[in-house]
């Protein structure tokens, strides 16, 4: 299993706006091959902080089956007009105890 993490930074009033847009493009996700489990957070701290905690099978999952697919485009189409910069995202794996 591969966590990836994504940090998105949202334009200042425009945080309700992506929240809804998520729930729109949430089925995208979800419908991907090798997908898991998803969960997004969002900052107290910082309100216009999001965090997409997404589970997959493989980095190839990811990358391949989500981002390589037209499925990809149209969740950012969906989200991508509220950045206010790039998400940042990384993939990682458990460590064991």
């Amino acid at each position: 299993m591969v966590l990836e993490v994504a940090l998105f930074d949202i334009a200042a009033g425009q945080e309700d706006g992506f929240a809804a847009a998520y729930r729109k493009a949430h089925p995208l996700l979800v419908g991907t091959p090798g997908f898991r489990s998803v969960r997004m957070t969002r900052g107290i701290e910082t309100s216009t902080r999001f965090v997409l905690l997404v589970e997959w099978d493989s980095v190839e999952a990811h990358e391949v089956n989500f981002r390589q697919q037209p499925r990809f485009a149209e969740w950012r189409a969906l989200i991508g007009p509220y950045f206010a910069s790039p998400p940042t995202v990384e993939h990682f794996t458990d460590v064991e105890a």
